[in-house]
C-alpha cells in the first residue's frame, strides 16, 4: 500500500508514526529489545503526546534475525499463523552507549542510538552493509479518513517497514507471479485470486522475496500484505500490513540457494514425491465429453504409439454436473468405477481425480454438513454460499476438526476404489466479510491460510492411506509453507507462446518462493494451441520437474495435433525417463535442501550479472541448462556462462559466456550440460520408476585431468543405492564405485 505522494508529502488520509529515535535498548533473555520514538526526544517533555515503537529483534534460526514491530500490544490476535520450525538458538547480544547488537551466526543486526536517528542495519560476517531500516522506513500508519479512491474503513492501521536496495540489486519470489521475473518496479499484494495467468493476480502468494545480494525476508502474516518492490519508494522495498504489529525475518544464506535453504528449513521442506509421479501425466481435460470407452482409447493410443504415459487423471465430470463435489462416480458415463479403476491398474497407470473444497447445493454432502455445521458460516451463523462455480455452492469450514475428518472420510471412499492421488483444486475464492469460523481466526488472514490448511488435510489423508512416500497433490492454490504438500501446477494459461513465456516466468518465481517441485497444462488450458505451439510447449513441459497434458474444451493427446506431435511427446518422454537417475537425485535434494528442481540462471550462477534478469532459461537441477523455443520459426536467442557446455542430445561442445541465436526442429532445443560434469543416464526410457542404478550410463562431459567428479544414484525409495568417483588420469578415465551392479562409462569432450 502506498501511503506517500512522492518522497516528501504524506496522503491527506493518512497519519503516520515514523520510528525516528532509539531511546532504549536492553537484553531480555535471548531477545533484543529497542523502544523507538516516533519524533525526536530532546527533553523530557518530548516523550508526551507521541507514539512509540516496541522493536524485539530475536533468532528462530541460525542466520535468521526475526523483527518484531509493535504499536499497540493489546490488539485481540486471532489468527491463523504460519508455522514455523526453529532452532534453539542464542544470540550474541551486545550495548553500548552508541549501538546495540544482535548476531546469530553470520548475520547481525545493528541499531544506532543517537539523537535524533533512526537506522536498523544488517550486517554479513565481514560487517557488510545488506540492507538498513533508515529515515521513514519503520512507521505506523493510521487512516483517518476517505480519500478519493479509498476504500479503507475509518481508524484502520497498518504497519509498515522498508528496507534499502543497492545499486543494481534485484528482487525475487513473492510467490507464483505471472509478471516480469524481476520485481523491481511491482506492487505485489498478498492476496491469492483465481485471475488465470495474464494478469498481476496470483494462485500462490508468498510473503517471501530474495535479492541477488545472498539475502531474502518473510513477512510472518497470512494477511494482505503489500509489497511496494521499488515503488513508493524506489531505493527501498517497502512491505505493510493492516493491524498494530508485524513480524518479518531477514534471512541471510550468502547465495541464492542457501537462502531458499534456510527459508524452507524455517517454513517447511518439500516432501519427497514418488518416482512415477515424474512421469507423463494426461488428463480427460475439464469440459471434453468422455466416459470409459474415450478414456480407454486414450490410454491405449498412448501405449499403441510407444508414449510411456504414468498417470491418469480425471478432471471435473467424473462427478455429476452440478454435484461438485460428493465424491460419487457419475453412473451415466463411468457404471463401473471400481472395475474400470482396476482394468487401467492393470496397465500399469496411476490414477488422480479431480477434487476441491466447495460443496454444491445439489450435492447430498450439503444437507449433511449443513445440519452438522461443517460449512463455513455467516456471523449470524447461517452457512455462507454462492452461486460463483457451483450453484449454490458453500465452503468446508477448515478450521473444524470434525469437518475435517467427515470430508476426508468422503475422499477416502475413492481412494479405496483405487484412485492413487488427488487433484486439489481451487482454494482461492475464500470469503472475507461477514464469515466466522469455527476456531475463531480472523477471516482476513484465513483467505491465503485456508489453502495451507485444505492441502495439509488432504496430503495428511493421502500419507495414512497411501504411505508416506506415496503422497502427491495436484495443488493449484498455496500460502508460506504449502511447498511441504506437492506438487503445485500453474493454473490456467492460454494456449500461445507468450503465454508459455509467463508460465516459465511464474515457475522461476516459484523457484524463488521455496518451491521444490512445479508443473503446468502443457500447451495451456484455455484454447487450442497450433501444432507448433503444442510440440514446443512439449518438450519445455517435459524438462519440468512434473509434467501434465491437460487443457479445457478439447483434447489434448498429441495425434489430434499432428504426427510430428507424437514424435516430440515420444522423444521428450522417453528422455525424460531416462535421465531420472539425475531428476530424483535432485528431487531428494529439494527435500532435503530445499533447493528447487527448476533454477533461474541466477539461482545457480549467482556471480554471473548477465543471469540477473534471464527469464527464458532455466537449470534443471544443477548441472542441465533448458532454454524453451518461443517462436513458430523455431529460433531461440540464450544464454551460456562461461565455461565449456554441451548439447545433450547432440553432443556438440559450445563456449559459453556470451548470448547465441539458433533455431532448433521440433525434436530438439538448446538442452545443454554443464562442463566438468558425469551425468547418469538411466537404461529404462518407458517409465520413471525402475532400478536407477543398474545399467546406467555415467557420461562424463569435459571432465579435465586430475579431476574428480563424484556422483550418487538414488534408488526410488530416496536411499542411496550407488556411488562413484569418475576422475580422468593420464587420459583415461578411472571409475572408483561403490556398487555390484553393472554400469558403463561414456567420455564426452
Amino acid at each position: 500500500m502506498k501511503f506517500t505522494n512522492g518522497y516528501w508529502l504524506t496522503k491527506p488520509e493518512f497519519r503516520i508514526s515514523y520510528a525516528t529515535q532509539c531511546v532504549r535498548a536492553e537484553q531480555v533473555g535471548n531477545e533484543l529489545h529497542l523502544l523507538a520514538a516516533t519524533q525526536p526526544v530532546r527533553g523530557r517533555g518530548d516523550v508526551l503526546n507521541s507514539a512509540v515503537l516496541q522493536v524485539i529483534f530475536s533468532s528462530p534460526r541460525k542466520d535468521i534475525i526475526r523483527v518484531k514491530v509493535t504499536h499497540f500490544a493489546g490488539e485481540k490476535d486471532m489468527g491463523p499463523h504460519f508455522a514455523t520450525y526453529e532452532e534453539d538458538v542464542t544470540p550474541e547480544i551486545r550495548i553500548t552507549d552508541d549501538v546495540a547488537t544482535l548476531t546469530s551466526g553470520r548475520l547481525t543486526v545493528r541499531a544506532l542510538r543517537q539523537e535524533g536517528i533512526w537506522q536498523i542495519d544488517f550486517l554479513d560476517e565481514n560487517g557488510n552493509v545488506l540492507t538498513s531500516s533508515g529515515y521513514h522506513g519503520m512507521a505506523r500508519a493510521l487512516f483517518e479518513e476517505y480519500g478519493p479512491t479509498s476504500i479503507e474503513r475509518r481508524g484502520d492501521s497498518y504497519m509498515v517497514d522498508s528496507l534499502m536496495l543497492d545499486v543494481g540489486e534485484t528482487v525475487y519470489g513473492l510467490g507464483e507471479r505471472f509478471t516480469p521475473f524481476v520485481k523491481n518496479g511491482q506492487t505485489v499484494t498478498m492476496w491469492n485470486a483465481d485471475g488465470g495467468t495474464a494478469s498481476d493476480l496470483a494462485y500462490k502468494n508468498i510473503p517471501f522475496y530474495m535479492t541477488n545480494r545472498g539475502y531474502g525476508v518473510f513477512v510472518e502474516s497470512a494477511a494482505d500484505v503489500s509489497f511496494e518492490v521499488a515503488t513508493e519508494k524506489v531505493e527501498r522495498v517497502q512491505f505493510s500490513l493492516p493491524g498494530e504489529t508485524m513480524t518479518y525475518d531477514l534471512i541471510y544464506g550468502g547465495t541464492p540457494k542457501e537462502t531458499i535453504g534456510l527459508y524452507t528449513a524455517l517454513t517447511g521442506r518439500p516432501a519427497l514425491l514418488p518416482a512415477w509421479s515424474f512421469g507423463l501425466w494426461l488428463s480427460t481435460s475439464f469440459t471434453t465429453d468422455y466416459d470409459e470407452k474415450t478414456v480407454t482409447s486414450f490410454i491405449d493410443g498412448m501405449a499403441k504409439r510407444d508414449i510411456p504415459l504414468r498417470v491418469f487423471h480425471f478432471d471435473c465430470y467424473w462427478m455429476k454436473a452440478y454435484n461438485w463435489c460428493d465424491f460419487h462416480w457419475d453412473p451415466d458415463v463411468f457404471p463401473d468405477p471400481k472395475g474400470m479403476l482396476e482394468r487401467y491398474h492393470g496397465k500399469g497407470l496411476k490414477l488422480c481425480c479431480w477434487i476441491n473444497p466447495y460443496i454444491a447445493q445439489a450435492s447430498p454432502l450439503f444437507m449433511e454438513g449443513l445440519q452438522k455445521g461443517y460449512l463455513l458460516k455467516k456471523t449470524d451463523g447461517s452457512a455462507w454460499q454462492t452461486d460463483l462455480w457451483q450453484a449454490g455452492m458453500g465452503i468446508l469450514d477448515v478450521t473444524n476438526p470434525s469437518a475435517r475428518d467427515w470430508y476426508c472420510e468422503k475422499i477416502k471412499a475413492i481412494l479405496d476404489m483405487g484412485i492413487d492421488c488427488l487433484k486439489t483444486d481451487f482454494g482461492e475464492r475464500i470469503p472475507v466479510h461477514g464469515i466466522q469460523y469455527f476456531d475463531g481466526s480472523d477471516p482476513l488472514r484465513m483467505h491465503n491460510y485456508y489453502t495451507f490448511l485444505y492441502n495439509q488435510m488432504v496430503f495428511e489423508l493421502l500419507k495414512r492411506e497411501k504411505g508416506e512416500k506415496e503422497a502427491i497433490l495436484f495443488a493449484r492454490s498455496a500460502t508460506a509453507g504449502g511447498q511441504q504438500f506437492p506438487v503445485h501446477w500453474g493454473g490456467d494459461n492460454s494456449a500461445c507462446y507468450v503465454s508459455m513465456a509467463e508460465t516459465l516466468r511464474a515457475g522461476l518465481s516459484m523457484s524463488h518462493s521455496g518451491f521444490g517441485f512445479w508443473s503446468h497444462d502443457i500447451s495451456g488450458f484455455e484454447q487450442t494451441a497450433p501444432a507448433d505451439v503444442y510440440k514446443r510447449w512439449a518438450a519445455f513441459g517435459l524438462l519440468s520437474s512434473h509434467s501434465r497434458l491437460h487443457g479445457s474444451g478439447s483434447y489434448r493427446v498429441p495425434w489430434l495435433f499432428d504426427e510430428e506431435s507424437v514424435d516430440v511427446v515420444r522423444t521428450f518422454s522417453k528422455l525424460k525417463c531416462s535421465l531420472m537417475p539425475y531428476l530424483y537425485q535432485m528431487a531428494i535434494e529439494a527435500h532435503e535442501k530445499g533447493y528447487p528442481m527448476m533454477r533461474s540462471m541466477m539461482m545457480e550462477f549467482p556471480e554471473d550479472p548477465a543471469c540477473d534478469y534471464l527469464d527464458r532459461q532455466y537449470m534443471l537441477g544443477d548441472r542441465l541448462l533448458v532454454a524453451p523455443v518461443f517462436r513458430t520459426d523455431g529460433e531461440v536467442t540464450y544464454y551460456l556462462p562461461q565455461g565449456e557446455w554441451f548439447h545433450l542430445l547432440s553432443g556438440e561442445k559450445v563456449q559459453g559466456g556470451g548470448w547465441r541465436k539458433e533455431k532448433y526442429g521440433f525434436l530438439s532445443l538448446p538442452l545443454f550440460v554443464k562442463g566438468g560434469t558425469v551425468l547418469p543416464i538411466g537404461a529404462c526410457e518407458n517409465q520413471p520408476d525402475y532400478d536407477f542404478a543398474t545399467g546406467v550410463e555415467l557420461r562424463a562431459y569435459g571432465l579435465q585431468e586430475g579431476e574428480t567428479y563424484s556422483l550418487t544414484i538414488p534408488t526410488t525409495e530416496g536411499t542411496v543405492d550407488a556411488t562413484y568417483d569418475v576422475s580422468i588420469h593420464h587420459g583415461e578415465v578411472q571409475v572408483k564405485a561403490d556398487t555390484a551392479k553393472p554400469f558403463s562409462v561414456q567420455v564426452i569432450g
